[in-house]
């Protein structure tokens, strides 16, 4: 089986892994985003294959991560950069480099890093969501990404928060045009616009964290009703998947408190039927922490084109299918 370059194209940096067959890095490399084009952005992913090329005599197939996904005619949607919106992203880049290489949504990286070798390496079902800046999320089934005929599978960040308590933001507005979206609710963003709005103060989701860490009374308030939020939108989830376990990324996984208080919450809002039954779905931080998505892509390339065969086929056109789980 040939290495794995993955490549986590974000808004701010673009990162690549090399992965040998099992799994250890071999090369690394870290750029900042372009930020004069697509263009740009093509010359500078080329450029890190032809070093990842330079650094090792291993072949390799290509995976890249990136917020969005791919239409059927093979047009990236829903990015949040937006010069690759409406691109062909992934034939304009096999043209360049004269190879096949895999694109995917970088939530859906983050499921298959964690259910190969990660936080979900012996569950069936991975769900696995980013919060940060935004909120996304993807499914592993059987160790492959669960994608959908829409390429929607995971958008959990924007469905409604279920449950709605008195008191809160009830309809906060959404960049999708709805409203009380769950990224809304419950990302980076939004823990420190609630804060702000309770106590005027204007916190970022670190310095929050930080002053309840120092026993703030009021940012642990805060902390608390972000809980809750977290607890009923994945207590949803949970009603409707039944994952076995729920891996957490993005910058607001750090909070360590998450993982014992949004389960203790979250056994009030899962289906029950009335019995005393405790919810089995495990709640964990990516055990590859910032890492999970660059190797997630590396994954995704291998499964597409690690075969032989696979290297040596004509360049792979857009996807519409959903890739069927193993087994």
């Amino acid at each position: 089986m040939p290495a794995a370059l993955g490549i986590d194209l974000g808004g701010t940096k673009i990162e690549a892994l090399l992965l040998d067959a099992d799994g250890q890095a071999r090369w690394r490399e870290r750029i900042a985003t372009p930020h004069a084009g697509y263009d740009a952005i093509l010359d500078a992913i080329v450029a890190l294959v032809r070093h990842a090329e330079g650094a090792s005599a291993l072949p390799f197939t290509i995976g890249i991560g990136t917020p969005g996904s791919l239409t059927p005619a093979g047009l990236v949607k829903n990015s949040n950069s937006a010069c690759l919106n409406g691109r062909a992203l992934q034939r304009d880049l096999q043209q360049r480099l004269q190879r096949s290489v895999a694109i995917d949504n970088d939530a859906n990286c983050l499921a298959l890093s964690e259910a190969t070798d990660g936080a979900g390496a012996d569950a069936a079902v991975v769900f696995a969501a980013i919060l940060g800046t935004g909120t996304g999320a993807g499914i592993a089934v059987q160790g492959r990404v669960l994608r959908g005929p829409n390429g929607l599978a995971g958008e959990w960040g924007h469905n409604p928060l279920p449950w709605a308590i008195a008191g809160e933001d009830p309809q906060p507005r959404c960049y999708c045009g709805q409203s009380a979206c769950v990224e809304t609710l419950v990302s980076g963003p939004a823990l420190a616009r609630d804060h702000e709005r309770h106590t005027g103060q204007a916190f970022s989701a670190q310095q929050i964290a930080a002053a309840a860490d120092a026993g703030d009374p009021a940012a642990i308030a805060t902390l608390e009703r972000h809980a809750s939020r977290l607890a009923r939108a994945l207590a949803g989830v949970i009603n409707l998947l039944d994952p076995d376990v729920i891996v957490l990324g993005g910058g607001l996984s750090r909070m360590p408190q998450l993982y014992s208080r949004v389960p203790a919450l979250w056994e009030r809002w899962v289906f029950s039927g009335g019995h005393r039954d405790p919810v089995r779905t495990r709640l964990a931080p990516a055990l590859h922490g910032d890492a999970s998505g660059v190797r997630g892509a590396a994954w995704i390339g291998q499964q597409r084109y690690g075969s032989a065969r696979a290297l040596d086929a004509p360049l792979d056109g857009p996807r519409s299918r959903a890739v069927r789980p193993a087994g």
